[in-house]
């Protein structure tokens, strides 16, 4: 099988891609029997030329030593590299109970699937809800402003991920990324997600291929338990005997793998009581901003913008703040998005952005964040944790106390006045908005980067700093403030048995980097034990 990589196509070039093959191989139509799509990406670089590159692996009917030959020194085809597969092989200690895997967002569902599939019969512990059960009270949540902490935007089934735009990009490069999107498409993600170069699966479909999940590790052998919050853990000698779930019910437990998430504050807590090692990491802090998409599109795409092949634009922003030591940076940027309400707590309003697959709600969003650090908050590992709680409450304060997010044009934030009013597009945050100061619910020095940041980023993109573009606050779950402490082989640095995973665990940040932290990890516990 021959690779030709870095083939570009014009936007508007309609032909099969057997032709297109074909006609770049200096083959007859008939001489090539298949292709697929390795990768496709968008080069927007020079607007009047967005064509679409490709990297193909085709199938040829003649000899493929001739077909090199004919193209001697074209570097951008050749005989397609055979990825021999990595094999797994079972330890030899034992087990006398299941492995149990806490959590069942991307880290904690790939480590259940990985165990199940390998014949340990893990038990798998979610906090929250089932997915379909989690989306009617996140629902009911946005229109009523009713708030449960059992089941909301952070806890439930399929994680905070869940809630989101359901990107699938990484600077992970493990080779069994492909594992882990085979495995989302056999779940119900849609197919394209294994070539597109910036796959999305869309919240609407994560739902779907969340419970297609479950179901997998049910199938191979697994238990799924939902409302069953980990409240203490059994250590013996620094080994892990055992889990106590919702304070009332004591499971044996020799390995246990934490996929907490970034928000479960009070497991965090609870883990450095039992002397569980861990440390404060850096995040980031800011605001939501958001645009007509159609002003992304025209920024992004120019004359050809609202092609449909090309679909709602996106972007990815970052400003140097020399004179102040710090970065800010465009987060989770939802073309087509919602700025959504997502906390996770009483009494605290936290902003995440949230698009359905066809990214049609014509609102372009993202988060503008800006780094902090030990240095701005202190006090010991779970210090940033309460940093992040007292721009929340000031958040939810500065909304009237019910959930109502603060909200201000950019005009009013770079001149230092409350509010605003007449936005380029409404905000589309729910339950409700309220004008207010941002500048009050965010860190000093982040206000005052972030403000530096405006005028730079409407350099790049035009508008971007409209006086009437809406930044909605406030923006705190960027990652984990902690970091659990593990060694190369995924165990806790003093906790034998457990095993810290995902992006809560300070290793990962993202869906798919989250997932294939929850997959090494299962597969060291694996070459480790027998199975059950």
């Amino acid at each position: 099988m021959l690779r030709i990589t870095n083939f570009r196509v014009a936007i508007d070039d309609d032909s099969p891609l057997l032709l297109l093959a074909a006609r770049r191989l200096r083959l007859p139509p008939g001489a090539v029997a298949a292709v697929t799509i390795v990768r496709r990406a968008v080069d927007a670089r020079r607007k009047s030329n967005i064509a679409f590159v490709y990297s193909l692996d085709v199938t040829v009917a003649a000899p493929e030593g001739q077909v090199l030959a004919r193209l001697a020194g074209d570097r951008d085809v050749a005989v397609r590299a055979e990825e021999a597969p990595v094999p797994v092989v079972p330890g030899h200690k034992p087990l006398d109970c299941p492995p149990v895997v806490v959590g069942a967002g991307p880290a904690g569902l790939f480590a259940a699937l990985t165990l199940a599939e390998h014949g340990y019969r893990p038990v798998l512990l979610e906090r929250g809800r089932d997915v379909a059960t989690r989306t009617r009270d996140v629902a009911r949540f946005w229109e009523t402003g009713e708030f449960d902490p059992v089941s909301n935007v952070q806890f439930g089934e399929g994680g905070a991920g869940t809630f989101s735009d359901g990107k699938l990009t990484t600077r992970v490069t493990d080779p069994r990324s492909a594992q882990v999107l085979d495995a989302l498409v056999a779940a119900g993600a849609p197919a394209e997600i294994k070539y597109l170069h910036k796959p999305h699966v869309g919240t609407d479909r994560l739902r779907t291929v969340v419970a297609g999940l479950r179901r997998r590790i049910i199938a191979a052998g697994g238990t799924v338990e939902f409302e069953s919050r980990v409240t203490d853990i059994a250590v013996d000698g620094g080994t892990l005997t055992g889990i106590v779930i919702n304070d009332n019910r004591h499971i044996p437990a020799r390995v246990a793998l934490f996929a907490i998430g970034h928000s479960a504050r009070d497991t965090y807590h609870m883990l450095a009581a039992r002397g569980v090692a861990m440390e404060a990491k850096p995040f980031a802090v800011g605001v939501r901003i958001e645009h007509p998409q159609e002003l992304i599109d025209r920024a992004q795409y120019g004359g050809v913008a609202g092609h449909p092949k090309l679909g709602a634009a996106d972007y990815a922003l970052v400003f140097q703040d020399r004179a102040a030591g710090r970065t800010a940076y465009s987060f989770c940027m939802c073309p087509g998005g919602l700025v959504v309400a997502a906390a996770s707590e009483e009494g605290g309003v936290v902003t995440n952005g949230m698009s359905l697959y066809d990214r049609a709600s014509g609102l372009a969003n993202s988060a503008l964040v800006v780094g902090v650090g030990p240095a701005d908050f202190g006090g010991g590992a779970l210090a940033g944790i309460e940093f992040q709680r007292r721009w929340e409450r000031l958040a939810f304060a500065a909304g009237g106390g019910t959930y109502a997010a603060p909200v201000q044009a950019v005009g009013d934030f770079l001149a230092g006045r409350e509010g605003g009013s007449g936005y380029l597009a409404p905000p589309s945050y729910r339950p409700a908005t309220v004008a207010a100061d941002l500048a009050a619910c965010l860190p000093p020095a982040v206000a005052a980067t972030l403000a530096r940041a405006l005028p730079d980023f409407g350099r790049k993109i035009k508008d971007f700093d409209h006086p009437r573009a809406v930044l909605t606050g406030v923006e705190t779950r960027t990652s984990a403030p902690v970091r659990l402490v593990r060694g190369a082989d995924f165990m806790s640095a003093t906790v034998a048995g457990l095993v810290p995973v995902g992006e809560g665990a300070g290793y990962a940040g993202g869906i798919m980097s989250a997932a294939l932290d929850g997959l090494n990890a299962a597969l060291a516990i694996i070459r480790e034990y027998r199975p059950l």
